[in-house]
């Protein structure tokens, strides 16, 4: 049943009131866009299944474990390439204004037992807010 103009016109305004309240919550409820090349890679990912099973079957068949292993671990590839995804656009922590910030790189690690360090973190965002 579709919606009435009202109704239409008053989830239009709570969609924008959303995205104005908290834009990085609406960006991570909107879902996931399909990418450029997911299809090619599902397919590609596939493709090393199915031919990772007829190898697992035929070493099987033969009594040849090698074989066998090397076609499992065909599929697993296959599996893997197939749910992976390129990594594009920018990395690191979103801000509450919605820009990106990179990532801090820490090249010496601190001596600070692992407790002292969430407690750390656990001040810093008490203090950004």
């Amino acid at each position: 049943m579709p919606l009435s103009d009202n109704e239409q016109r008053l989830l239009e305004q709570m969609e924008r009131a959303l995205y104005a309240e908290d834009p990085k919550f609406a960006s991570a409820m909107r879902g996931a866009n399909r990418r450029p090349g997911a299809g090619r890679r599902l397919a590609i990912g596939g493709t090393g299944i199915v031919l990772g099973l007829v190898v697992l079957v035929f070493g099987v068949a033969n009594n040849n474990i090698p074989i066998g292993v090397l076609g499992f671990v065909c599929m697993l590839g296959g599996t893997a390439y197939a749910v992976s995804s390129k990594r594009r656009g920018p990395v690191g922590v979103v801000n509450a204004a919605g820009t990106v910030r990179p990532p801090v790189k820490r090249n010496n690690r601190s001596k600070a037992s692992f407790m002292q360090r969430l407690e750390q973190r656990w001040d810093r965002r008490r203090d950004e807010r």
